[in-house]
């Protein structure tokens, strides 16, 4: 071993029987907390089995679980996805909520780096796993010891996801016609971008009694934000060609009742695949996807002039840096008239 590992090494396993020390004297706190004799026996056996109320795997099983309920399906399978790298980084060992301290999160980092995950994959763990700590520190089960103050949680600039007004004309031009599964992806790209950029699995949701009057009304799946839409035509006609026959929704996405969750991922999958034959087709260098249409109806309104308070508005974003922007809820109209104007000029 080179002199600069073993010292690696050694500051390694410094770090972690200082961890162990802190945890057996943790261990040793709660059994003394109970006011009755212990062994050694039990100090071991605290050791081994930590308690589900302080247990962190236990504690992100839950989260998840709480989120499904909740109807956050998304959310739910984000933090699961943060909860299983972070068990891997762990080999399946679970952990004390007490033990998690900015050191081990740095050596996280770490082993995330050291098998090549990108700088804003490794922040969306960090985050998530923040999120769920601090939601840990809020019920009490630790105390609040900032373990994330010295691991990456930004935004790096990644390559961009926003195509011109002129792109979406092309893709809107090409005749699929004879190539059905094409032709579902990009319609289901352009009804994305005709309602503001709504997520595809707010799409897969939608039901017939969703329309009524000229309006359109939703939930967001994502943060529960409820969102209003004039139908315009160009909606209809999609909806007229991809309409759920024999069902309630309004989209052919989720075809039946069984297995909903299936059919959406099912479907995402093969549209967004079938989206990079479609860029090729319509000369797009972007890798397009179903967020690439989102992304690209705010990148346009911004280009005419719509206030950013206006975008956050009608996309339904749902954040403090939104918040702070506007504070009183805008008029749904004034959101209308903004999603029109880049209508047209299609």
């Amino acid at each position: 071993m080179l002199a600069g590992g073993r010292e690696v090494f050694l500051r390694t396993v410094r770090e972690r029987m200082i961890r162990d020390v802190g945890r057996l004297r943790a261990v040793i706190g709660r059994l003394e907390s109970g006011g009755r004799a212990f062994t050694a026996a039990d100090i071991v056996d605290g050791w081994l089995r930590p308690t589900e109320e302080h247990s962190f795997f236990r504690f992100m099983e839950e989260t998840v679980t709480r989120l499904k309920h909740l109807g956050k399906i998304r959310t739910s399978e984000t933090y699961a996805a943060a909860a299983g790298s972070f068990m891997r980084f762990r080999d399946g060992c679970d952990i004390f909520l007490d033990e998690i301290d900015s050191d081990l999160m740095v050596e996280y980092q770490i082993y995330l780096r050291q098998r090549g995950i990108a700088m804003n994959t490794v922040s969306f763990y960090n985050r998530i796993l923040r999120a769920a700590y601090n939601r840990a520190v809020e019920k009490g089960f630790t105390e609040q010891r900032h373990p994330f103050r010295h691991v990456y949680t930004g935004v790096d600039k990644t390559v961009k996801r926003a195509i011109s007004l002129q792109a979406i004309k092309r893709i809107k031009e090409l005749d699929l016609s004879a190539q059905p599964s094409l032709e579902f992806a990009r319609d289901m790209f352009l009804f994305s971008f005709y309602t503001r950029g709504m997520s595809f699995i707010d799409m897969a949701h939608l039901r017939k009694q969703d329309l009524r009057n000229g309006i359109l009304s939703y939930r967001r799946r994502k943060t529960g934000q409820q969102l209003f839409i004039k139908w315009e035509q160009c909606m209809q006609e999609i909806v007229g060609k991809h309409a759920a026959k024999g069902s309630d929704r309004l989209l052919a996405i989720i075809r039946t009742p069984d297995n909903a969750l299936r059919q959406y991922r099912n479907a995402l999958r093969l549209v967004n695949n079938k989206l990079k034959t479609i860029s090729v087709m319509a000369g797009v260098q972007t890798n397009l996807t179903m967020y690439v249409s989102r992304h690209s109806w705010a990148s346009i309104a911004k280009s005419k002039h719509v206030p950013i308070s206006v975008i956050s508005e009608g996309m339904g974003h749902d954040s403090e840096t939104t918040t702070q922007i506007y504070l009183a809820s805008l008029d749904n109209s004034l959101i209308d008239k903004a999603n029109s104007m880049i209508l047209r000029n299609l």
